[in-house]
Order: structure tokens, then C-alpha cells, then sequence
């Protein structure tokens, strides 16, 4: 019984992960739709269900590096607070200068301030050099 329930948990962790790998990827071009939020869940699912999907997630996927980064020091590595802000900036503008409708602009305006102020207090750490 109790394999059987793993087997279940393992599979349900691995379509959470993947989901939420999909999300996060429709995050990077979607301004609304946060990226890092998501990966972090695709982190801990597949931490939890697949040794495999991890070790790609964090050494062979393009967000590997963040992920590994954000592990070791909890902070974001140098440039990558500044693309962030940059990126979002120009989805925001792009959304903004197609939607026409008053209440909807305003809407996103807020959404912006709130996820720049998010973004502005991210802490940024350089990598630290190990002594051997």
C-alpha cells in the first residue's frame, strides 16, 4: 500500500513540477504571469520526485544558473536585477500602450508598481570566491 501511495505522490509531484516548469517559461513573456515563483515550485517538485529533473532543472536548464545562485546566497547575481526590471518595464509598455480601456491601464499601473517594488528589494549577492 504504502508504495503504491508514493508511486501516486511521485507522479503527482512530477506533473505539479512540469506545470509549473510550463508556467514559468509563459512567465518569462507574459508580463502578468510571474517566472520565479514558479520555477522555485518546479524546484521543490521535482527536488521531491526526481533526482533526474532536478539535476537538469538546476545544471542544464537556461534558469540553472538563477536557481543555483538564489540556493547558495538566497539573492539574485549582479545584472540580473537590472535585465528583470528592464524586461518588465518593456512588456508593461507594450500591455499599456495596447489596452485601451481606462480602468484596465490603471489596473496594470498598479500591477507594475507593486511587482517593481517587489523586484527592487530582491537582494543581489556576487558570487563569492572559495578558498581552497
Amino acid at each position: 500500500m504504502r508504495n503504491g501511495l508514493q508511486a501516486t505522490q511521485r507522479i503527482i509531484l512530477l506533473i505539479i513540477g512540469w506545470l509549473a516548469m510550463g508556467l514559468a517559461t509563459l512567465g518569462v513573456i507574459l508580463p502578468l504571469l510571474p517566472t520565479t515563483p514558479f520555477l522555485l515550485l518546479a524546484a521543490w517538485c521535482f527536488a521531491r520526485s526526481s533526482p533526474r529533473f532536478h539535476h537538469w532543472l538546476l545544471h542544464r536548464s537556461v534558469f540553472g544558473p538563477y536557481l543555483r545562485h538564489w540556493q547558495r546566497y538566497r539573492a539574485l547575481p549582479p545584472g540580473a536585477k537590472g535585465r528583470m526590471v528592464t524586461f518588465t518595464l518593456i512588456t508593461f509598455a507594450v500591455s499599456l500602450w495596447l489596452v485601451k480601456i481606462l480602468w484596465l491601464r490603471l489596473m496594470l499601473l498598479c500591477m507594475l508598481c507593486l511587482l517593481l517594488l517587489f523586484m527592487v528589494r530582491l537582494p543581489v549577492v556576487e558570487e563569492r570566491q572559495e578558498k581552497p
